[in-house]
């Protein structure tokens, strides 16, 4: 058995590559029948290399990149996507999504919800949903966190309902930019990238019908480290291999360790690396530095979350059988 460290998760990125863009050349030509692929690009490193697997599989004229930022984006996200558009000599059409957020009241019942919580918060202010308590072995619960523009940090516990209409309202940003690659799939034929890595696949870290929808996923089986290494050797701009994970969702900046993992992403990766391959806990402890108990409290929750995401992965639930349709 070999030791429980980051080397678990290397991997010939050469094969890998290749491997994946003749899977995606038969997954777009013989089961999509499609001409081409839709890539959404953030500036983050999944889409970035998913887009990039794209190019690497049917070249950058049959590939067509979205960037679709909107009133909490960062413009770092949307300058590096612009440099990875470039770099891999692709289409791309900028949207800004924020009217249409706007209009369908995005904003508002989000704003609404915090205003429950925090009934100073007003223009100007900046927030974020802090997760807290699983890896102690606690009920996870949320912290709203917000900074007001004199620069004061206010933190306060979510009741469950403002909780829940404060992800409602924002997982609209999702559902409305999938609307867009959608539009572009169907006026062109291609078929839509959806770009989760597998802690993000296995833990149900995206919207349902939102970025959980697509026509294919290419790096969900890649582990989040996999991913940044994958996009080292694809020779990807440094601004981008450089990017450090963020929801960026929020207006205040959020790592997705501080919203939905138990961990940074490295160590993440190696928890459930470890849980796939039934590690004990107290290995997994010696590896983090961290207790046994903490160990074992990142385990439950990743069983946790795989119990109460596995709706997010269903399809329409029939109510009775249509056989023809297999």
């Amino acid at each position: 058995m070999s030791q429980l460290d980051h080397h678990v998760l290397d991997i010939d990125y050469q094969s890998e590559a290749d491997r994946i863009a003749a899977r995606l050349r038969e997954i777009t030509a013989r089961q999509l029948h499609r001409r081409g692929l839709v890539v959404a690009i953030s500036g983050g490193i999944d889409s970035s290399v998913s887009a990039a697997l794209a190019v690497r599989a049917l070249g950058p004229d049959r590939v067509f990149t979205l960037i679709l930022p909107e009133r909490d984006s960062s413009d770092d996200s949307a300058a590096r996507a612009r440099i990875l558009a470039e770099h891999l000599g692709v289409r791309t059409e900028t949207v800004d999504i924020a009217p249409a957020l706007a209009a369908i009241g995005c904003y508002r019942a989000r704003d609404e919800a915090v205003r429950n919580t925090l009934p100073e918060y007003a223009e100007g202010w900046k927030f974020k949903i802090v997760i807290d308590g699983g890896t102690e072995g606690r009920i996870n619960r949320f912290r709203l966190v917000a900074q007001s523009p004199d620069s004061v940090l206010h933190e306060r516990d979510l009741a469950l309902a403002d909780y829940l209409t404060i992800v409602a309202a924002t997982n609209f940003k999702q559902r409305i930019r999938k609307t867009l690659e959608y539009f572009h799939a169907d006026r062109l034929n291609y078929g839509v990238v959806g770009t989760p890595n597998r802690v993000e696949y296995d833990q149900g870290f995206f919207v349902k019908n939102g970025d959980g929808s697509a026509d294919v996923k290419p790096i969900a089986h890649l582990y989040k480290s996999q991913v940044y290494g994958m996009a080292r050797h694809l020779g990807l701009p440094e601004r981008v291999c450089a990017a450090i994970p963020t929801t960026d969702t929020y207006s205040l900046s959020q790592g997705q360790d501080e919203f939905y993992f138990a961990l940074p992403y490295q160590q993440m990766d190696l928890a459930l690396w470890a849980l796939n391959h039934d590690r004990p806990a107290g290995e997994l402890a010696i590896a983090l530095g961290i207790t046994p108990a903490q160990a074992q409290a990142v385990y439950d929750d990743i069983r946790n979350k795989r119990r109460t995401t596995q709706y997010l992965h269903m399809a329409p639930v029939l109510a009775g059988d249509v056989p023809e349709l297999g």
